[in-house]
């Protein structure tokens, strides 16, 4: 619902301000839910919720987009812009990069205590950069190249298609959206308290009911009607510097699996863009992707506090290095 009214708010704006409608707000519902989690000092549960709603957008949204449009299509292939899919895929080398060298670096083979501060440095590092790509990819979406993302589709018959008009007027979304957040907020808040006993009730481990089951409900209108690619990567640095703001070491140390699940989703998605046409095998390869990586989790039962060494540090570890980026 709150991400039906932005649409409306965006509809009443023109491209930039829509488009920075949906950049800040767009993800309100995980980032939310990762705030939450972050006061309670559980650092685990965010890195699975914001690593499940990565998987998510990459193979889930994107696979049922390109499938079901292969599927209306089945006669001739679809074409899109290969420009913007080119940057897409940029973004999400560069963050597999910051995601990949914190966990390179932590099981490089020296001793724990001698990599945990310095792979919270790193990460700190990392995010900053992630943040700045992510600020100057909006700037060239939204305003040095904006011809390269604004909708200049034509109907079949050579005719430009009827704008869109918004249902509710600007004020009226804005009132519900904020409405909507706060609904948000305190289901929230009541997910992030009883996922453990859900765990423990369902028989169900923390990282399926987290990178799985937790993207597929929150995403559930991107998934009724997956037609863009969303690159959601912005959330993992942005709840690293806010705990860190908040007194909080967390790293983007996403452990073994989890940093390998993504590297292969980042990999296979730049793939299926490459060549800026899709029909329903590439989806349905995306797909089954995804279904390898959820069962994958469903079988691991990996103890919620062994993901990265975040809440190792926060239970008392003591940090001695000094500097801007230190612990």
């Amino acid at each position: 619902m709150s991400k039906f009214c932005l649409i409306l708010i965006s509809l009443s704006c023109d491209f930039a301000v829509g488009g920075l409608l949906n950049a800040t707000c767009g993800n309100a519902t995980e980032l939310i839910i990762a705030i939450f989690a972050l006061s309670e000092h559980k650092i685990a549960l965010v890195k699975y919720s914001l690593l499940g709603s990565i998987l998510s957008n990459l193979l889930l949204v994107l696979g049922t987009s390109l499938f079901c449009g292969g599927i209306a299509n089945l006669r001739r292939e679809q074409k899109y812009d290969r420009r913007q899919a080119d940057v897409n895929s940029l973004l999400l080398l560069l963050a597999l990069l910051c995601h990949l060298l914190p966990t390179l670096f932590r099981h490089s083979g020296a001793l724990p205590e001698h990599t945990v501060v310095p792979t919270i440095q790193l990460s700190r590092a990392s995010s900053i950069v992630m943040l700045l790509a992510y600020t100057a990819y909006l700037v060239f979406q939204l305003w040095t190249h904006r011809q390269l993302f604004e909708a200049q589709e034509e109907s079949e018959d050579g005719a430009e298609d009827e704008e869109e008009v918004p249902v509710i007027g600007f004020w009226s979304g804005f009132v519900w959206l904020v409405g909507m957040t706060i609904v948000v907020a305190l289901l929230s808040e009541y997910v992030v308290a009883t996922i453990e006993d859900a765990s423990n009730s369902w028989g169900l481990s923390v990282s399926f009911l987290s990178i799985i089951l937790l993207p597929i409900v929150g995403n559930a209108a991107e998934h009724a009607g997956a037609v863009i690619f969303a690159f959601k990567n912005k959330l993992v640095p942005l709840c690293v510097v806010v705990a860190w703001i908040m007194g909080i070491h967390m790293d983007l140390d996403f452990n073994i699996l989890e940093t390998t699940s993504l590297a292969l989703s980042i990999i296979a998605t730049a793939f299926t863009l490459q060549d800026g046409t899709s029909h329903y095998m590439k989806g349905l390869v995306l797909l089954l992707c995804y279904i390898v990586i959820a069962a994958c989790f469903f079988v691991s039962k990996t103890p919620l506090q062994t993901l990265g060494q975040a809440n190792i540090v926060n239970s008392g570890l003591q940090m001695t290095t000094k500097g801007f980026f230190s612990a």
